[in-house]
């Protein structure tokens, strides 16, 4: 399935294009957008090998992994990050995960990127299950999974290494028939 496309109220999503590594690199190399992520801030150059990879996977067979530019529509600035992957272990399951550059924060854009990624999951990959992970200081996530619908699911303990020290993940899920029940843009 390619393209894919997502619009919302405010924001859009698009396929990664290699004209969007700058934007990309302002969320990915700042180490506020990446405080809560599961890497350190990356470079230029991990960045573009990050853009490059997205695009070639997106036309890959099966298509396995969907990464997208978050577009505010009102400015058409690439504004955030978003992806979902299939995963190969779990049925009809898949992984989602976002990140939007902090002056974005605080208006609402992390809850319509995430209803973007999980009408992407649900309406047109038919998946049971899609989850992600946060880290467990990280509120802002919480409430965003919260106010979808996502359900807490419990804590994967020293599940990532950052910064030369082990974090627990916050798990948090929805399945299908929930999706189908709170939905609506």
């Amino acid at each position: 399935m390619y393209p894919v496309s997502r619009s919302g109220p405010r924001l859009d999503l698009r396929e990664l294009t290699v004209e969007d590594v700058d934007a990309v690199l302002a969320i990915y190399g700042s180490p506020e957008a990446t405080e809560h992520l599961s890497f350190e801030p990356r470079t230029r150059e991990q960045v573009t090998q990050i853009v490059a990879r997205s695009i070639a996977a997106a036309t890959a067979t099966p298509r396995t992994e969907y990464a997208f530019a978050v577009i505010e529509r009102g400015t058409a600035e690439l504004i955030g990050f978003g992806r979902l992957a299939t995963d190969p272990h779990q049925q009809r399951g898949a992984t989602m995960g976002f990140a939007l550059r902090p002056q974005s924060w605080g208006v609402g854009y992390g809850r319509e990127t995430v209803r973007l990624l999980l009408s992407v999951g649900f309406d047109d990959l038919d998946l049971h299950r899609v989850w992600g992970a946060r880290s467990p200081l990280n509120e802002a996530s919480a409430k965003t999974m919260a106010a979808v619908g996502m359900v807490e699911e419990g804590v994967i303990r020293e599940h990532v290494l950052k910064a030369g020290k082990w974090r627990d993940s916050v798990v948090h899920a929805i399945l299908d028939r929930e999706w189908r029940s709170v939905g609506v843009m």
